[in-house]
């Protein structure tokens, strides 16, 4: 959502971490606000939160704002 502070702060590291794996992971943003049904499928409880699938599964979720390594290592 663009009125959350860390969001705003986390997606230079998001843009970064999508250009440096393109090709190898997809990276997609929602904002919260405009999209509940999809938070609600997803558990939101808190934003940023980052959901890695896996063939359509979540395999791992990680709450809170992240610097560009942390978004990396999360994703691979």
């Amino acid at each position: 959502a663009p009125w959350c502070g860390p969001c705003v702060a986390m997606a230079p590291h998001f843009e970064r971490a999508a250009q440096q794996l393109k090709g190898r992971v997809l990276f997609a943003k929602v904002n919260s606000d405009k999209n509940p049904l999809l938070s609600r499928r997803f558990a939101i409880r808190s934003i940023p939160t980052l959901v890695r699938l896996d063939a359509g599964r979540e395999v791992a979720r990680q709450a809170g704002a992240l610097q560009l390594g942390q978004i990396v290592s999360f994703a691979v």
